[in-house]
């Protein structure tokens, strides 16, 4: 007998919760591994595993409201059954409630758990019938408390942000990265005029509309599986936010120079700056291991760019033979990833401060060598997808003090709406919320001219 589409996605948050794997790589195993089944399958698998993930600090007070045992004590596979019938109780307008009770009832059975089937029909059922009157925190006088129930977002990382942005603007981020947000792509219209390649999608049912900011940005949904997409498949379109895009601008390469891209897999921003020098100059996009180049590698064959090779590197470790050779140095170095949370939901969940402390001096030991590929009055783009000062505005600020490096204006070269006091000082914080891209921090340093040794830090 076949398996349903929600004892699949019990499979998956099984994956997610008690292996470990991150929630975005475990649904597209799966999705990967059941391609054959009807859309309408696929995206209800989705669903329930991403809002179950996103929302899951809120569904363990939902569930502690109504269950005899707390969540923190239950089996996980209980746990994780009970989460997924809350969602689907809850945020799922489509499906009956009943039908929510009787398959998660059916899981439990079908796992073994004959003995729990009351108590896990007994706790959703309480949970429908209450609620309209779930006692959620007070937003006066348990902020902090009310903003992690009410946005599943940790309390410690509730707090940082309440003392870096304010009540408003930390749950204006808050409520954007639990919003639906469709797939951004970047057209290629080198290979193809920008109608044509929405009339491609379009014929296969594809919804596009425009992306905000530049102009070769797109939103496109109604959509099964993207590699399926002629578009895709053709190299006329790659999977990229709009906040990633803005590192290629904030770089202003020229047609003919030498670009390293240091943390390049899966390579999105390395074949965004190949296509803006129009197969001039040349991208090395370098990573750590051979499994992350591969992948770099595989982009690049179907965008067909001649101007981007690949090079198994670690960023940490220098290389002489780089030194001073090229015109722009792109680091999008490993950070928290705070900033596309809404769409990794598991990242907020995972992260700790001793972690964030632990990648700013990452980002640092690889700026240091960074910096010495520059040829002097050459380039570096510093960028992060998170919203911690810690990695970014403090980074940056390090950076100018212990590295031969001034700031130069991001005005230039990104879109007019985008300009304020700090992109004029070299470094723009792109938020949820305010923004309408992924969190996302874009700093642009020059080399001084004459600098070739700095102090040894």
């Amino acid at each position: 007998m076949a398996e349903t589409s929600r004892e699949i996605a019990l499979k998956i948050l099984t994956e997610i919760s008690e292996n470990g794997i991150y929630s975005h790589k475990a649904i597209h195993g799966a999705l990967e591994k059941y391609q054959f089944l009807p859309k309408r399958d696929r995206a209800l698998i989705t669903r329930i595993c991403e809002g179950t993930v996103e929302r899951m600090i809120e569904l363990d007070y939902i569930i502690d409201c109504f269950a005899t045992v707390p969540t923190s004590k239950m089996k996980p596979v209980i746990r994780d059954i009970l989460r997924s019938g809350v969602y689907q109780i809850l945020f799922c307008d489509s499906v009956p409630d009943a039908a929510a009770v009787n398959e998660a009832v059916r899981l439990t059975q079908i796992r073994g758990f004959y003995n729990l089937k009351g108590f896990v029909n007994g706790v959703l059922r309480s949970v429908i019938r209450g609620k309209d009157e779930i006692p959620y925190p007070d937003r006066r006088e348990e902020p902090v408390r009310y903003l992690s129930v009410t946005y599943s977002m940790p309390e410690w990382i509730v707090k940082d942000w309440l003392s870096e942005y304010g009540m408003f603007v930390t749950e204006r981020i808050l409520e954007a990265m639990l919003k639906e947000r469709p797939t951004t792509v970047r057209y290629k219209t080198g290979k193809a005029n920008a109608r044509a390649i929405t009339e491609s999608m379009e014929a296969q049912g594809v919804t596009v509309r425009h992306a905000p900011y530049l102009p070769y940005a797109y939103y496109i949904s109604d959509f099964n599986y993207l590699p399926a997409l002629n578009a895709f498949k053709e190299g006329w379109i790659w999977p990229q936010d709009v906040a990633s895009m803005l590192v290629g601008e904030a770089a202003g390469p020229n047609k003919g120079d030498t670009i390293f891209d240091l943390c390049a897999a899966p390579g999105g921003k390395s074949l965004h700056l190949a296509d803006k020098m129009e197969n001039y100059g040349m991208v090395e996009a370098r990573d750590l291991t051979e499994e992350k180049v591969a992948l770099i590698r595989e982009n690049i064959r179907r965008s067909n760019l001649v101007n981007i090779r690949t090079q198994v590197m670690d960023a940490l470790v220098f290389d002489p033979d780089s030194e001073e050779r090229a015109d722009i140095v792109i680091c999008d170095l490993p950070c928290s990833g705070l900033g596309v949370a809404g769409r990794k939901a598991d990242i907020k969940y995972r992260i700790t401060e001793e972690k964030i402390d632990a990648l700013a001096e990452l980002q640092k030991e690889i700026l240091k060598n960074a910096v010495r590929y520059v040829r002097p009055g050459g380039h570096l783009i510093y960028s992060t997808c998170t919203i911690s000062s810690k990695e970014n505005t403090g980074v940056r600020e390090w950076a100018l003090k212990n590295l031969p490096l001034e700031a130069e204006s991001l005005d230039p070269f990104i879109p007019k709406i985008l300009k304020r006091l700090t992109t004029e000082e070299g470094y723009l914080q792109l938020l949820p919320g305010i923004h309408d891209t992924d969190g996302f921090f874009i700093a642009r340093f020059r080399k001084k001219s004459g600098s070739t040794h700095f102090l040894d830090i």
